[in-house]
């Protein structure tokens, strides 16, 4: 049953505009991410290398203009390019995701999907029989580990052979409003499953491209209207390069922090013009990471509480329901009723290259109060994009979505320009602006240690091999008959044992 409250919003001025709540079903969100519900340091890049415009390389393997407008889906569903998979060639639609390093696809049918890669019917496909498993935020899928030749119709032009992951079983990964069958991991090797011996994708495509080791995205399926679009925008993965249509104004770069994620630092949090002022640790806390497979920007809990508590105190809203905030409810409000112009943006700021300067991204109302439905024809409802979160900070498709995002990796930065999405009106829902000092902020705010994954297994091993021997030795000690402590002086057997006088 919908369960109708009506609340207000206050105004400084004018009548105030209706608004209504209702409960919100939780449905099941791709991988980690819970959704919805239930010199200068500012450089006009525009390039590729060296200052080179590229529109393709001299071997012609890169042409950033077939890239353009390769992905389709949004966040809530995925950003997905279309691949070419073994010989005769399989089409299959690939979630693009930079927080996790395997190229895996469905290799069974599912109930969820429409569409699956069959390797026995691939002449190319090479098995190398190891198995491999991987355990997301949420959902999971176990597979074995082959190679097989793959093209990029939107992409380089070279086929390549990739290290694929055929995924045989899998719990809550692949869904039914989800228009992909694979995912295409783009980060380092040392988060590949089963270990690091696994080459990402993204290392096969420039070893065996000779590209630049570099690639951007540009997402585009944000909602910033009060109407649902029917054919969702999709955006743009370049591989090899940047393409200086897809933004406007300067490129700003932060400093990759680890190579495992792409995992930066985050100095401190503005909503509106409210300093948090939180201990910059907090918002490192585990980790600050740039993940376009994550739909929400998800923040550590008290950084996430007192976002929340800011926006209430600032903004001009009263009596807000907390299921808003956590998920649990829709705001709805009527569709000639823009609710943006209640809520304050909320900025990032982010270190710089320059280690002494920062510099902030900001996203509008627009890109954290999304457009979910229409419950009636006069409503548009809305959720909130931003949540707890127990891992760390993810900066996911809420922010990138306002955001041309560049992943350097050759010379290990992470960039941002304001995007030019299209379906926007020609208005940025984004804002990028710096330089500020640091002088007020930690020199160093990540500084929580980073145990990677397969040093924990190592350590875990190592522990549980301690743990066997010292308990070989008790049983030993324990079950096998001392002579001297089991026989009298005169030799004969005295009625204790080791065991009986050990817990006499």
């Amino acid at each position: 049953m919908i369960l109708l409250q009506s609340v207000c919003l206050l105004l400084l001025v004018g009548p105030c505009i209706p608004q209504f709540v209702f409960p919100l079903r939780r449905s099941k969100e791709k991988f980690r991410i819970p959704v919805e519900l239930n010199v200068t340091t500012s450089k006009a890049e525009g390039v590729a290398l060296d200052g080179l415009s590229l529109a393709s390389d001299p071997a012609g393997q890169v042409n950033f203009f077939t890239m353009v407008n390769n992905l389709e889906g949004d966040a809530s569903n995925g950003y997905y390019i279309e691949m070419s998979i073994g010989s005769p060639a399989q089409m299959l639609n690939i979630l693009v995701d930079t927080g996790s390093s395997n190229f895996a696809v469905a290799g069974a049918p599912n109930p969820d999907i429409t569409n699956y890669y069959n390797s026995k019917l691939s002449t190319t496909y090479q098995s190398s029989g190891i198995k491999v498993s991987v355990q997301y935020t949420q959902g999971s899928w176990v597979g074995e580990l082959g190679k097989d030749i793959i093209t990029i119709p939107k992409g380089p032009t070279k086929p390549m052979t990739i290290n694929i992951a055929i995924i045989l079983e899998s719990e809550d990964f692949f869904l039914p409003e989800v228009a992909w069958q694979g995912i295409l991991g783009l980060a380092y090797k040392v988060l590949a499953k089963p270990d690091s011996s696994v080459e990402p994708f993204f290392d096969s495509l420039v070893n065996q491209t000779g590209i630049p080791n570099i690639f951007s995205l540009q997402m585009c399926g944000a909602e910033t209207t009060s109407s649902i679009s029917t054919d969702p925008l999709g955006g743009s993965l370049i591989m090899g390069g940047i393409e200086p249509t897809l933004y406007t104004g300067a490129v700003w770069y932060t400093p990759i922090k680890e190579q495992w994620y792409y995992q930066v630092e985050v100095l401190k949090l503005e909503v509106g013009d409210q300093n948090l002022n939180l201990d910059c640790r907090e918002y490192n806390t585990d980790k600050a990471i740039v993940d376009s497979g994550t739909t929400l920007l998800r923040l550590p809990g008290n950084v996430f509480n007192a976002v929340v508590d800011t926006i209430i105190r600032t903004s001009l809203i009263s009596q807000f329901p907390a299921g808003f905030w956590t998920g649990d409810k829709l705001a709805c409000w009527e569709k000639q009723s823009m609710p943006w112009d209640y809520f304050p943006k909320i900025s990032i700021y982010l270190r710089d290259m320059n280690v002494s300067q920062s510099f902030r991204i900001s996203i509008l109302p627009q890109l954290y109060i999304q457009v979910v439905t229409e419950i009636q024809p006069s409503l548009t409802c809305y959720r909130f994009g931003i949540s707890p979160s127990a891992s760390g900070m993810v900066i996911g498709a809420t922010v990138m979505e306002g955001f041309y995002v560049i992943f350097d990796r050759a010379q290990e930065r992470v960039g941002f320009a304001v995007s030019t999405c299209p379906g926007n009106g020609g208005t940025p829902q984004s804002e990028i602006a710096g330089p500020f000092v640091t002088s007020d902020v930690s020199g160093n705010c990540a500084t929580v240690p980073m145990l990677r994954e397969p040093l924990l297994w190592f350590i875990s091993y190592a522990l549980m091999g301690v743990c066997a021997f010292i308990l070989l030795i008790l049983i030993i000690v324990l079950l096998v008959p001392c002579h001297k402590c089991c026989r009298g002086s005169d030799g004969v057997n005295d009625k204790s044992s080791l065991i009986q006088n050990r817990f006499k």
